[in-house]
């Protein structure tokens, strides 16, 4: 059975929504709404792959900073300090591996 998860606030600006997941992985949309929306600097001890679906960001990863767009993709290895900032709305799907088990449970 499939199960469908809520889209929640991640960020000011920004949705995240998990598609799918299983102990080893998880799929996630993050959703930018507007033009400067933050995904703030944070680490995580899982391995994660972003794919820019749309829009444009710059991202910061490990202390270096580059831009992406449609079609981009990259790996964010376990515990680098990393976030983005939205250049231009759109959608990134992101993977990580284990699942972040913090993403099933609703926002305090």
């Amino acid at each position: 059975m499939i199960e469908k998860f809520p889209e929640v606030q991640a960020d000011p600006g920004v949705r995240r929504q998990v598609l799918s997941d299983s102990p080893e992985l998880m799929v996630v949309a993050f959703r930018f709404e507007a033009e400067g929306a933050e995904g703030k600097l944070h680490n995580h001890p899982h391995v994660q792959s972003t794919y820019v679906e749309s829009g444009r960001f710059v991202f910061s990863v490990a202390g270096e900073s580059f831009e992406v767009s449609p079609g981009d993709s990259f790996v964010i290895p376990s515990n680098a300090v990393h976030g983005c900032k939205c250049l231009e709305p759109g959608t990134l799907i992101d993977t990580f591996a284990p699942r972040r088990e913090d993403f099933l449970t609703p926002n305090p």
